[in-house]
């Protein structure tokens, strides 16, 4: 019998985990049965991912970099990133703004669903956590983002996730001051390197094996934990406007890889699609981090030299779907409020849309502290933003995890883009996790 493949596995997994949790909401302590039994599961693959991002990036930038043996070529592949990465999410905004102002969800929300949601989410913790954290980031000076880019301690933002801009840079500088040294001095850390990153990348194939149980737990937890139903209903218009135009950014990209490097379009998305379900799983574009560079590499083809520099990046500063649904959430609230917005202020929602979205954190629900941000900059009443988070808290995880699925599809997209332009762009290498496994045994 054929074994199914993984991302087969890893969809099964889902659909039975949301099969699950909808049959526990209907049993009295279901939702506590799968918080305390079922989700600690998920939340340990999750850590998983996490616990060897960090190490990923620092062993295959290092090595993406110390093959490369000319500067000049790592600068062309980090200005071409940059430049699509912008371009990108400017298409987002645009297509959210482009909806948002044709379907005009906001104005079927009625006064009595907007005080109810008010009342349920106004003073919720994550409401006010989030409009605190958009006030701090808010009273930063201009080139803060500069300033946090650069660690003081290599070793601390080296034991910290939400750190990844000052790990790229300590590992940029690394990789080019082991160029700079000559191949014969750098040839120990090199190899160094290179054996981590072939461990690193074998601890991604042994945690994968649990990927399909991991979604499962995952998804039961987010059916047993969503809140109201008839809130959610209220709200199904707005989410789909955000839904429609994160589908048409999958489109957009499939049109992209398809003109730009000749790739099947369905091809590219039957070979990242483990690490889209994994997007939508976990809500982290970080977490999904270390399979969405092994699919990439090891199934699409594209050389180290630019996946290891163009996933990391990408994850950190390409939030293609937070802007959009930034855009999307910035206009449904201001028609829910009355709040008029000029075609100025639209532009605005854009620019600060676009500069907001680079070092955001790329964790579950940074987009609602950027979208404080952005609501700040077209003059939203101060005393209003709690009531306009209220009216998206509801929906903003399952969005969350629609949007992640956007970034991690946008990430993989430009580092095909990138490879095609600078002639990285080769034959799949696929790697399995027993491939030695006959020489321990």
């Amino acid at each position: 019998m054929r074994k199914l493949e993984l991302h087969w596995q890893i969809l099964i997994g889902m659909l039975l985990g949301l099969l699950f949790g909808f049959g526990m909401t209907f049993l009295s302590g279901g939702a506590a049965f799968v918080n305390d039994w079922i989700n600690p599961i998920g939340t340990i693959f999750v850590k998983l991912l996490k616990l060897i991002a960090i190490p990923l990036i620092l062993a295959s930038l290092v090595k993406g970099i110390s093959d490369l043996k000319d500067i000049s070529k790592f600068r062309d592949i980090g200005l071409r990133t940059i430049v699509i990465y912008v371009a990108t999410t400017v298409v987002a905004i645009t297509i959210g703004l482009l909806l948002v102002n044709l379907l005009k969800p906001g104005n079927g929300i009625g006064e009595d669903t907007i005080a109810k949601l008010t009342e349920t989410y106004g003073g919720d913790s994550g409401v006010t956590a989030k409009l605190e954290e958009a006030s701090r980031q808010k009273d930063s000076g201009p080139l803060q983002f500069l300033e946090d880019i650069v660690p003081d301690n290599a070793f601390a933002a080296l034991s910290d996730n939400a750190l990844m801009l000052q790990v790229i840079f300590f590992t940029i500088f690394l990789g080019i001051s082991m160029l700079l040294i000559g191949e014969e001095r750098s040839k120990p850390l090199k190899d160094f390197f290179d054996a981590l990153n072939e461990v690193v990348l074998k601890m991604v194939d042994l945690i994968m094996l649990t990927a399909p149980v991991a979604v499962f737990a995952l998804l039961a937890n987010v059916v047993v934990s969503s809140g109201d139903p008839d809130l959610l209903v209220a709200l199904l218009k707005y989410a789909g406007v955000v839904v429609l135009g994160l589908s048409l950014m999958i489109v957009f990209y499939s049109v992209v890889v398809s003109v730009f490097t000749r790739y099947n379009p369905f091809n590219f998305l039957s070979k990242i699609s483990p690490a889209q379900l994994l997007a939508f799983s976990t809500s982290s574009s970080a977490a999904t981090l270390p399979v969405t560079m092994e699919r990439v590499e090891e199934h699409i083809g594209v050389h180290k030299e630019v996946s290891s520099f163009v996933l990391p990046v990408g994850a950190t500063i390409n939030m293609d779907g937070t802007s959009l649904y930034q855009g999307v959430a910035a206009v449904f609230i201001s028609q829910a409020l009355g709040f008029d917005l000029t075609f100025g202020d639209q532009l605005t929602i854009v620019l600060t849309a676009l500069l907001a979205s680079i070092g955001s954190a790329a964790v579950p629900g940074a987009g609602m502290v950027m979208l404080v941000i952005v609501l700040e900059s077209i003059g939203f009443p101060p005393d209003k933003l709690a009531i306009g988070l209220a009216l998206i808290f509801a929906v903003d995880r399952p969005l969350d995890m629609c949007r992640t699925v956007v970034n991690v599809t946008g990430d993989a997209c430009v580092s095909m883009m990138v490879a095609k332009s600078v002639g990285k762009l080769g034959k799949p290498r696929v790697k399995h996790w027993d491939d030695h496994y006959h020489k321990v045994k």
